[in-house]
């Protein structure tokens, strides 16, 4: 789901409720332009052109202890700074701006996510989500002076105009006690149960919690207009611009990561009018794509070059890799005797 993109929801619980969020109304945001209107801009000395991209069936690790599932993307590759081409090394070189794209999460992945301690500044363990459509249960545990404390909340899950997710707290209840109406009684809001202490990406407002993916969390991060969130169990779903017809249109094709246009570095290389696609080698339901740790993937890939200059790259899934990495060096002994057979992992014609 994260920057945004896709997952939010995740972060609905446990940081909804007491994970160190501003106390502070979220100050009015301009609406974004519509991503799907947006056009790339030329190439020059102050507006770089932006590599496009599109996916499909790609499940993306975000960091060790997170994935995303992609239905499909088109959108492009956007540097986090003017100065600096965008890197697979450096994850945190660019975001990925979607126009349409649909994303997906698994409950219990997120679960995992926050119950491992990824988010600081969360007091909230034993986290569970559960929900259907916009509607989105979280249970835990929360310790109040060295007490573990059971808490439920009940909420209703939307897409803001600038990116981010809003969750509308309908009822929350600790020791299985109702406190929201009590709240109301004494014209207090969840806002003012969180902390002080701030945390990237969450901000309260009375009784709505708003959360932006991109900061929350890891990289590569995503960003992007939704159009929808909602629970399709067992998963969270993220929708950017009108992408269903998009995801319904290439539900046959092979799963791929295409990339066209712009510049982008990898490992010592450095692409200008970028011309790359990685394509699957299995016949999984999804292609298993680690972008922080691509290059042993690349490394028991099979790698071509097309006419045009571009490179096409079939990729084993990350836990299909040999579990040691490949010799790959050249001898200078092989180099003198040009009677040696190549070696066993280079094909012959």
């Amino acid at each position: 789901m994260a920057g945004s993109a896709f997952v939010v929801l995740i972060l609905v619980a446990c940081l909804a409720w007491y994970a160190g969020v501003r106390h502070s109304r979220p100050a009015p945001q301009a609406a974004a332009a519509d991503p799907s209107q947006t056009v790339p801009p030329t190439n020059g000395a102050d507006e770089p052109t932006p590599t496009r991209i599109y996916a499909h069936n790609l499940m993306l690790r975000k960091g060790p202890d997170f994935r995303i599932y992609i239905r499909w993307l088109n959108g492009q590759v956007v540097r986090t700074k003017k100065s600096v081409d965008p890197s697979f090394d450096d994850p945190e070189s660019f975001v990925f701006e979607v126009q349409r794209g649909i994303i997906h999460a698994n409950i219990g992945d997120l679960s995992h996510f926050l119950n491992a301690g990824t988010v600081s500044g969360s007091p909230l363990q034993n986290i569970s989500l559960a929900g259907n459509g916009s509607q989105i249960s979280v249970h835990g545990t929360i310790n109040k002076l060295h007490i573990p404390l059971p808490i439920e909340l009940d909420g209703t899950i939307s897409s803001t105009p600038d990116g981010r997710i809003h969750l509308h707290v309908d009822r929350l209840s600790v020791l299985k006690l109702p406190v929201k109406g009590l709240l109301g009684d004494f014209h207090v809001s969840i806002a003012d149960l969180m902390g002080k202490t701030s945390v990237a990406g969450v901000e309260a407002s009375q009784n709505d919690i708003y959360f932006d993916t991109q900061k929350l969390l890891p990289a590569p991060h995503i960003h992007g207009k939704l159009s929808s969130v909602r629970v399709v169990n067992p998963d969270i779903e993220v929708m950017y611009g009108d992408a269903q017809n998009d995801a319904t249109r290439t539900e046959e094709w092979h799963n791929f990561l295409a990339l066209k246009g712009g510049t982008l570095g990898f490992g010592k290389l450095t692409m200008h009018h970028v011309d790359l696609i990685m394509i699957d080698a299995s016949k999984d339901a999804w292609f298993d794509l680690d972008l922080v740790n691509y290059q042993a993937q690349l490394v028991y890939g099979y790698t071509r070059m097309t006419p045009q200059a571009g490179l096409q790259i079939f990729m084993p899934d990350l836990d299909e890799l040999p579990p040691q990495p490949a010799n790959q060096s050249v001898s200078a002994q092989w180099l003198k005797n040009r009677n040696l057979p190549p070696p066993p992992d280079v094909p012959v014609k």
